[in-house]
């Protein structure tokens, strides 16, 4: 039998208004964005914050003519942000194919600190033996690395601003491969995506950019659907004790948002 599914957040008039405004100020400029998101930074309008930023990335998309779209990933110090990405052409990415860059001009998005995203999917060769790629117990949950690679995942979106599966790999604007900036043939002043080392000890950037596979942040599929966890707090309460998927996810994912593939907005199961 099929269920019906509900459009989250905005109702369709609304969401049309806000697109309409987005992509008026897309027309003035990126950095408008920002205003009009800082509204929403509330836990109670978590779904409401993403849907529209998933609707200024689709709007970029259609204004670079690239592919554009929404990173979730988190700071140092845990803090989980949306970026606006933009695919690059291979000549200023190091010839790389797949990579993407931070839209320059607009400022990463904080998600409310009781808010978190994640895809519950990780690289299989982050656990010793491998896993399935698919977080369903504790113990996939409990590993930082897997945690880190659950909570960072791209949406993407084509040049005609439909939804699509398009592998990612996210780098600095210089496209340079694990900068150094102690090295002159490898610097990059990236203040939203730079190398390990450059964020650690010269304060530069604030994302670990994919080159670093073994941690959980390398090349992979865009996603289509997504997770929010709304009370953070619990959920890291839960993996302290060691339960974060039988006390706390494995009740939410039958709760997964998907995303409509050819308006970008959010849709919730009954």
């Amino acid at each position: 039998m099929r269920t019906r599914s509900k459009q989250s957040g905005l109702t369709l008039p609304e969401m049309a208004v806000v697109i309409a405004t987005i992509a008026l100020l897309v027309g003035f400029g990126l950095p408008a964005i920002r205003a009009l998101l800082n509204s929403f930074e509330s836990s109670s309008g978590a779904k409401t914050l993403i849907s529209t930023a998933l609707a200024s990335a689709r709007a970029v998309a259609a204004k670079e003519h690239r592919y554009a779209g929404v990173r979730f990933q988190q700071d140092s110090a845990g803090n989980q942000y949306m970026v606006f990405i933009v695919h690059e052409e291979p000549s200023k990415m190091g010839n790389l194919t797949i990579g993407f860059r931070a839209v320059k001009g607009v400022k990463p998005i904080k998600l409310p600190e009781t808010v978190g995203v994640v895809d519950l999917v990780y690289y299989p060769d982050l656990l010793n033996p491998p896993g399935d790629g698919i977080i369903n117990d504790d113990v996939e949950i409990g590993n930082d690395d897997v945690l880190r690679d659950t909570m960072t995942f791209s949406i993407i979106f084509s040049p005609a601003g439909k939804l699509v599966i398009h592998d990612v790999r996210v780098r600095n604007r210089d496209g340079i491969y694990q900068p150094d900036n102690a090295n002159p043939n490898k610097i990059s002043l990236d203040d939203v995506f730079n190398s390990l080392d450059n964020i650690n000890n010269y304060g530069v950037g604030m994302f670990i950019q994919d080159d670093y596979p073994a941690s959980g942040l390398g090349a992979e599929l865009s996603r289509n659907s997504f997770v929010i966890i709304y009370e953070k707090d619990k959920f890291e309460q839960a993996r302290g004790m060691g339960g974060a998927w039988s006390a706390y996810l494995a009740q939410r994912a039958p709760d997964r948002i998907y995303i409509n593939p050819y308006t970008g907005t959010m849709i919730l199961p009954d």
